[in-house]
């Protein structure tokens, strides 16, 4: 959401450099700075004496490349340490829901694999047997699959062989099924996991992740609906405003996923975890 009401026009053009700056993530000559923000290289150099001043830029040695400075490293600390992921996850939660009217749950990695923390209902009631608490299965569920595609490699393979040890339990929502890496490969290049042999017949799910600032998943962001309403293939408005709000999220933990490669995860070995 934009801010309402007119700003300073010179803070904004300022911006714009120091934009131009976090976009390149190196640093930069004068010259291809203001071209990149789209200002002359004189009015460009007087923003960045006065950046220079307040520690927001810095110059290096003789060659005078600019890069951001010490003050804007305090910002973004600051901005780390005062922001809680959960309650925008939340807030996003809750705003998915009343868009799209279909279910939403919050799903972060737990003691025992994917973990549901919230649930936001739709308007319509779905009967479905997810609620805080729910543990969801890695290999059988869009949400577990989510997490199998993002996570570190080491990590899923070690609770995909107890999946399969304790898939009788009743402990997880959803049958382990064979997770092949044409299947991780397929969710990576498309942001998002879904499942074909779901968990209850009726209904569809769609999920999605949220990175940090290094590209580590941090929770996802499922719905949940009628199979006959949601449509959850690549483009659908569905996916795409899920997509949408879980880019969101991640933008706002400092992920960028022009710098940062997701989850930073190799392939997962494909097996039949029956």
């Amino acid at each position: 959401m934009k801010p309402d009401g007119r700003g300073v026009q010179s803070i904004e053009v300022g911006a714009r450099l120091l934009d131009a700056l976090v976009s390149e993530g190196e640093s930069m000559m004068l010259k291809d700075l203001a071209r990149q923000a789209g200002i002359a290289p004189a009015q460009a150099h007087a923003y960045l004496v006065s950046f220079r001043k307040q520690g927001l830029v810095e110059q290096e040695g003789q060659a005078g490349r600019y890069r951001l400075g010490p003050f804007a490293l305090e910002l973004g600390i600051t901005r780390m340490r005062s922001f809680d992921p959960l309650r925008m996850a939340t807030e996003g939660a809750i705003n998915l829901a009343a868009e799209t009217a279909m279910t939403v749950a919050v799903v972060t990695w737990g003691s025992f694999g994917p973990t549901v923390i919230q649930v936001h209902e739709s308007s319509d009631q779905i009967n479905m047997n997810t609620r805080a608490g729910t543990v969801y299965s890695l290999s059988g569920t869009a949400s577990g699959r989510a997490f199998a595609a993002f996570m570190p490699e080491g990590l899923i393979r070690e609770f995909i062989k107890t999946e399969r040890r304790e898939d009788n339990s009743g402990q997880r929502i959803g049958k382990s099924q064979f997770l092949s890496k044409t299947t991780i490969a397929e969710i990576r290049r498309n942001g998002f996991a879904t499942i074909e042999d779901r968990p209850v017949p009726s209904l569809a799910a769609i999920s999605a992740p949220v990175f940090d600032h290094v590209g580590q998943m941090q929770l996802a962001i499922t719905m949940i609906g009628p199979e006959k309403i949601l449509d959850t293939s690549v483009g659908s408005r569905f996916v795409e405003t899920l997509l949408s709000a879980t880019n969101a999220l991640s933008y706002q933990l400092g992920y960028e996923a022009k710098h940062v490669r997701p989850g930073g995860v190799g392939s997962i070995a494909g097996g039949h975890h029956d």
